[in-house]
Order: structure tokens, then C-alpha cells, then sequence
């Protein structure tokens, strides 16, 4: 269900983007780096976080990692991953394949400012073995716009 209600959210807000599914998996930023020829850190990852009681969507570059003190100062509370079961409850996207669109319900959305390096980004589809390849101002102009510094690139 998840890879077309992505595809059905792009189709209405985006239809000229398409949603490529692969024979390999993408599940991974290595595999979906691999798949795609590009940079690990040019898969745009999506992070299903709880700060307090808010669940948020975090989409940041590949080999980037959630750094709690700049989470904490972006969102004002400490940052918990949550599990896989829930974030396919909240997202209909399996862990994977999670990603900002096609979702069954409004989350907040955010983009972390270390893909800024990149102009052309690919987070997932909805499934793992599906990717969306879009300019990074397209993806933020999609997600609302709202940028935060939470995440620390590779060194």
C-alpha cells in the first residue's frame, strides 16, 4: 500500500516526478548509493523521530547522523528514534523505504541543512526497493520548507 500512496500523493502534487522501483534493494543508504551511482550522502534519508509527545519526519543526507544536543536545540526536547512497527503505523512506509510523501496523515516535516550541499537529492518511495530522484529545492518546496541543524555529516 505504501508505494502507491506515494506514488498517488506525486501523481497529484508532483506529477512529473515518478517513483523508480528497482529489482535491487534500496532498503539501505550504502545499497541505494550503490543502485543510484551517486554519494551516500545524496540518499536522503527520512528519520521518524518523538521529541516530547510530537512525532516528527526528519529528512537528512545518507551518511549524516542525529546529533542529540543540535536535535534537542532544533526541536527544543531530546530526540528518540522510534521503532519499526511504529513508524510503519504512522508513515505506511515499512523502515526502508520511509520517506515524506504518501503519508496517511499530516506529520511535521523537516529538512536538515547538510543536504544543502547537494542539488539533487534521492530519498526513498515508500518501499525498498522504490526512489524518488528530485532537485533539493523541489523536495523542500514538497515538504514545506522548514529547516533545522540537527544532524552532523560525515567528517
Amino acid at each position: 500500500m505504501s508505494l502507491q500512496s506515494v506514488t498517488a500523493d506525486l501523481a497529484t502534487r508532483a506529477p512529473d516526478l515518478k517513483v523508480e522501483v528497482t529489482e535491487l534493494s534500496t532498503a539501505t543508504v550504502q545499497l541505494a548509493a550503490q543502485v543510484h551511482g551517486v554519494e551516500p550522502g545524496q540518499i536522503a534519508k527520512t528519520l521518524c523521530i518523538r521529541v516530547r509527545d510530537e512525532v516528527v519526519l526528519l529528512v537528512t543526507r545518507g551518511d549524516a547522523r542525529l546529533d542529540n544536543q543540535k536535535a534537542k536545540a532544533a526541536f527544543g526536547g531530546r530526540p528518540r528514534m522510534l521503532g519499526a512497527e511504529e513508524v510503519e503505523q504512522l508513515t505506511s512506509h515499512p523502515v526502508g523505504g520511509v520517506c515524506p510523501f504518501g503519508l496517511p496523515g499530516p506529520l511535521p516535516i523537516y529538512l536538515d541543512s547538510s543536504l544543502k550541499v547537494y542539488d539533487v537529492v534521492i530519498p526513498a518511495g515508500g518501499h525498498t526497493h522504490a526512489s524518488v530522484r528530485l532537485d533539493l529545492a523541489r523536495l523542500a518546496d514538497l515538504c514545506g520548507n522548514a529547516w533545522v541543524d540537527a544532524c552532523v555529516p560525515p567528517g
